[in-house]
């Protein structure tokens, strides 16, 4: 065979040495032998495969087991180290587990001896705290037994104090033994003497009394009963003049007392007063408006007057409007209503109908407002709805030209005050009084006294009978049942009787103008009626669909010869009856 020279190579001669490699695939080619003639990278063996860097002849092929058991060698090999490195683990595990045990069982026993220090001190603590406190409480019973020594020895000396005390005393007793027996022996013998004494001044008196009944011609019994009869006179006279002394004293003390709180309640009570007049002024922003308010060939006045039954009067006055009628509610809703016209800027006959229908819708709030207002003012509370709103009425009604509203809030006042001074019940007495004029609210709808009407309603709406009372007496209809009704009337009269409260040729205009309407609205197919020009023009409305223009006009004679029987009164009465058609549709 030929070698790597390209020589014949002897069989005999020694086999050259195989070089192996065992290659990963990712790994370089290792060689496991070499091969002096390899001189090239192509004896490497490639892809895991045991390649021969040269062609082995023929010769060499049967020293392929060698490597198998070169590989089982190493394998072998590998076994024994893993279990050796098994052994040694486990003997070093074991010396661990060992040195952790000896090293638990020193903390254990440190802990012991740890627990065992700390014991002997808690017994060398509560072994000195028991001798603390026996010292202590030995010392505590020691100051007990001097306090109790100390005690007793006071005792002692308390006792021996009032064993001395009670020798005194009994010796004192002895002696006074002995003189009360002295004085029983004298006692004794002065009781024997005054005894003769007595009988011999009885026996001259029964010889007196003998001689006198003698002289006197009467018996001691007779005498007696003389004696008390004069007496009896005399005490009787005495006793008349000192009740007549006592009963002048009460009534000047009583008067003046009256005045005294009279005087007080209405110095307490300051409110200025202004009676209620019959005209109303409304300010206007500028001259101009006036000319606005007058209308087109004066249709705008016309319907105000119309719509509301008052007077309007556009004069010279720079920037005011005057509103003249005697019923304070129609001046009232044709104040408001030019200010809210003159506020909306449309002024024309629709719109100031609309309007004056709407004031006189939230007028009734209104009223119930001021109500409440001078309920909450007087301190009350607790009044029915619809007795609120029947007392807000009061406000646009007058008596003799003074505000029905404001006199019962005077009142109300004046009769607290003196309720207050003769302590009698404040709450109740102004109850009575705010309410009292109550009746006048609807005395123009029902027949009957106001203050008995007023007395139905506070019964009616849950009021106190007392305070029912208070209403009904206060015009002395019935009999008072309290003083807080007696309060009442003297309230109410202090309020009418105040200089300027009231005035009689007001009252008198205001009646003759209110039975001038009533003669109006008397009549068939009358729908609304106004006097107005001070009482000089009474405006009849009619209805259009009841009366036809040739009874417009029998009706406004009939109401003139009427008014000419009836009333009395200056100059002529305009009497002027309207009958208006109005059809209303929408285009929709």
């Amino acid at each position: 065979m030929r070698n790597a020279s390209g020589g014949v190579r002897d069989p005999s001669s020694p086999r050259p040495a195989v070089r192996l490699s065992l290659v990963h695939r990712h790994a370089k080619p290792v060689c496991l032998g070499s091969v002096p003639s390899c001189t090239s990278s192509s004896s490497c063996i490639r892809s895991g495969s045991v390649v021969p860097s040269h062609p082995l002849p023929p010769q060499t092929r049967k020293g392929v087991p060698i490597i198998f058991t070169t590989i089982v060698t190493y394998l072998a090999v590998a076994v024994l180290g893993a279990v050796i490195g098994v052994v040694l683990i486990g003997v070093l595990q074991r010396r661990k587990w060992a040195a952790e045990r000896q090293q638990a069982e020193e903390h254990a026993r440190q802990t012991v001896q740890t627990a065992e220090r700390e014991a002997e001190n808690l017994v060398k603590e509560a072994k000195l705290e028991a001798k603390d406190l026996l010292l202590q409480a030995k010392a505590d019973l020691e100051k007990e037994q001097k306090l109790r020594q100390g005690e007793m020895v006071a005792l002692e000396r308390r006792l021996l104090q009032r064993e001395e005390q009670l020798d005194r005393k009994i010796a004192a007793i002895e002696k006074r033994e002995a003189d009360a027996q002295k004085r029983d022996a004298l006692l004794s013998k002065r009781e024997e003497s005054v005894a003769a004494s007595e009988a011999a001044g009885e026996r001259l008196l029964r010889e007196r009394r003998q001689a006198l009944e003698q002289v006197a011609g009467m018996t001691i019994e007779e005498a007696k009963r003389h004696m008390i009869a004069e007496i009896e006179s005399e005490a009787k006279r005495e006793a008349a003049g000192i009740a007549k002394r006592v009963i002048d004293e009460a009534k000047e003390n009583a008067e003046r007392e009256a005045r005294e709180i009279i005087s007080r309640s209405i110095q307490r009570v300051t409110r200025d007063y202004v009676s209620e007049a019959t005209i109303s002024v409304v300010p206007i922003p500028n001259d101009g408006m006036k000319g606005r308010i007058i209308g087109k060939e004066g249709r705008n006045i016309r319907a105000i007057e119309a719509a509301t039954g008052i007077d309007l009067i556009i004069d010279e006055t720079p920037e005011a409007v005057i509103i003249s009628g005697f019923d304070p509610l129609r001046r009232e809703i044709a104040k408001v209503s030019l200010e809210r016209l003159m506020h909306d800027g449309r002024i024309h006959p629709t719109r100031i109908e609309e309007i004056v229908e709407k004031v006189k819708t939230d007028l009734d709030k209104m009223m119930i407002e001021e109500a409440e207002k001078i309920i909450f003012e007087v301190g009350l509370s607790d009044f029915h709805p619809d007795l609120v709103r029947i007392l807000g009425r009061l406000k646009y009604r007058t008596s003799y030209g003074q505000n029905n509203l404001y006199h019962a809030r005077e009142a109300a006042y004046i009769c607290g005050i003196m309720a207050s001074e003769l302590g009698l019940d404040v709450k109740l007495a102004k109850r009575g009084a705010l309410l009292h004029d109550i009746g006048k609210a609807v005395s123009h709808e029902e027949e009957g006294p106001h203050a008995m009407l007023g007395a139905d309603i506070a019964k009616r709406y849950g009021e106190s009978p007392k305070v029912v009372n208070a209403i009904a007496a206060h015009h002395e209809q019935v009999e008072p049942i309290c003083p807080e009704t007696v309060l009442v009337a003297a309230a109410e009269a202090l309020s009418a009787a105040r200089p300027g409260a009231r005035r009689e040729a007001l009252e008198a205009y205001v009646k003759r103008l209110e039975k001038l309407e009533s003669l109006a609205i008397s009549l068939a197919g009358v729908q609304k009626a106004y006097a107005i020009q001070a009482g000089r023009e009474i405006r009849v409305i009619v209805r259009h669909d009841e009366v036809s223009d040739a009874e417009s006009s029998l009706m406004s004679r009939e109401l003139a010869r009427r008014i000419e029987n009836e009333l009395t009164y200056p100059g002529q009465i305009k009497v002027t009856v309207i009958r208006e058609s109005r059809f209303v549709d929408f285009a929709k």
